[in-house]
């Protein structure tokens, strides 16, 4: 098996600098916010009776636990990443709680997996950025078992989505060289078109394709959002350059934009993600 990342791509070098380093000073936050989407996917593995699943895009560990936890002596959970940082802070995480959860550092789209070694392939938010989707999926299949379950939680649309867009609308005026989002492209929303993960999907080798919208009600600290703010996202790394002047008005505008979604001590917002559940296709033999 391939031990070893490929470290090529805008991707790779995102999650191990700034975006890798920021998810994983913000990871407590973080964790509150996605909470409802890790136990949904619990549920999921529960509810499967899977034993032995993997994790993709698992980020700082904290589904991967989850999963593990819940599996107990009956499994086991493998998460993947491509970023060192946040992969470091899950492997503490594990050994803090004497948890024996394993992860590889790895692109899942290229990593060599044991073929046919997961009864179940889980992600919470983890899978909107493959280079090649379909070849993505298509290695994903290959180290599940037939009839194998996939489930995983994808962002749908922007205008689905004003809460995590906000801040990219404050800092405009501000900072006009804002990259602008491409549509499809590897990133938060390359996942808005229902269409396109279920042909990614069916084109991959998986079958019994299930995509429907969910809303989740998320939370977290209002003392967390400014840090939130300032440190994620398109505007989070695009402050990384700014200077001190601007780098002040922009948190301010921005957090002026989030007052709708502050309740006292509490930031509440909606998620609006779909949930996709498939089933790995029987690989037909000679011998069939």
């Amino acid at each position: 098996m391939k031990t070893t990342p490929s470290n090529d791509g805008a991707q790779a070098a995102l999650w191990n600098g700034h975006a890798g380093h920021a998810w994983v000073a913000t990871q407590t936050a973080l964790d509150q916010i996605f909470q409802p989407l890790e136990d949904r996917l619990v549920e999921a593995v529960s509810a499967q009776r899977a034993q032995h699943v993997l994790d993709v895009g698992c980020g700082t560990g904290s589904t991967t636990l989850a999963v593990t936890r819940q599996l107990g002596d009956n499994g086991s959970c493998l998460g993947i990443d491509i970023s060192a940082p946040m992969l470091q802070t899950a492997r503490e995480r594990a050994q803090r709680e004497t948890t024996p959860t394993r992860f590889i550092r790895a692109d899942a789209q290229t990593y060599a997996f044991e073929p046919a070694a997961f009864d179940m392939i889980v992600s919470r938010l983890g899978v909107m950025f493959f280079d090649d989707p379909v070849a993505a999926f298509t290695n994903l299949r290959s180290a599940a078992r037939d009839g194998a379950a996939l489930c995983f939680i994808a962002w749908r649309g922007p205008a689905d989505n004003p809460f995590m867009t906000a801040a990219e609308r404050a800092a405009a005026p501000l900072m006009p060289n804002l990259p602008p989002r491409k549509p499809g492209a590897p990133g938060q929303f390359a996942f808005a078109d229902r269409s396109r993960m279920t042909c990614t999907l069916a084109a991959s080798g998986w079958t019994d394709i299930d995509i429907q919208p969910v809303d989740f009600a998320c939370t977290l600290p209002e003392r967390d959002l400014v840090p939130y703010l300032s440190r994620l996202g398109p505007v989070g790394l695009a402050l990384q350059e700014a200077d001190s002047q601007t780098r002040v008005r922009v948190i301010d505008a921005m957090r002026t934009a989030f007052e709708p979604y502050v309740h006292g001590t509490e930031v509440r917002f909606t998620a609006a993600c779909w949930i996709a559940r498939a089933c790995a296709a029987r690989v037909e033999s000679a011998h069939d």
